[in-house]
């Protein structure tokens, strides 16, 4: 479905970029994907923004505030980005 005329025609209108991996190659997406899950679960949920501008400071903290310094990543020995490259210095 997203190699559709009509995603691309979409896309395009909205100057969104489209991005696909190669056939058979499922896991090119699998870090992003996880990190818009996380996102959408413990970020934003469900809230419905009156600005843009609302949206994207509460994104930014999200990412910025806990995702990186306080958010444990089982991928990191279940401690924060930020203690893992303090450690890892």
């Amino acid at each position: 479905q997203y190699g559709s005329d009509d995603w691309r025609r979409f896309c395009h209108t909205h100057n969104l970029e489209p991005s696909m991996s190669r056939r058979g190659n499922c896991w090119d997406n699998a870090m992003a994907e996880s990190f818009f899950s996380s996102l959408k679960k413990e970020g934003i949920r469900k809230r419905i923004y009156k600005t843009r501008d609302l949206a994207k400071s509460d994104v930014f903290d999200y990412i910025e505030a806990f995702y990186n310094r306080t958010r444990r990543h089982s991928h990191l020995g279940g401690i924060s980005p930020e203690a893992f490259e303090r450690a890892s210095a």
